[in-house]
């Protein structure tokens, strides 16, 4: 993470999650729903994992992200055979 000393402020100006795999920068999200609005992601069916534990979709604009966490966001398809 980035963060400078204004008047005795600190501003971070970024942090780094790791996503899917990738490191990922990111400067706006807080909490798993400003992420997902600043990477353009739907939130209708996905389900998202933060350092190994899984996150309720209702605690998605609560709960709050910190530099180098390790997310996972899986998007759910329908399909299949019929029959």
């Amino acid at each position: 993470m980035t963060a400078v000393s204004c008047f005795g402020i600190w501003l971070f100006i970024f942090m780094i999650l790791k996503i899917n795999g990738e490191d990922i920068e990111v400067h706006k999200a807080v909490t798993i729903s400003e992420l997902f609005s600043e990477l353009g992601i739907t939130p209708g069916r996905v389900a998202v994992e933060v350092n190994q534990s899984v996150i309720k979709r209702a605690d998605h604009k609560t709960f709050r992200l910190k530099d180098g966490d390790v997310i996972e966001i899986v998007n759910f398809v329908g399909g299949g055979q019929q029959v």
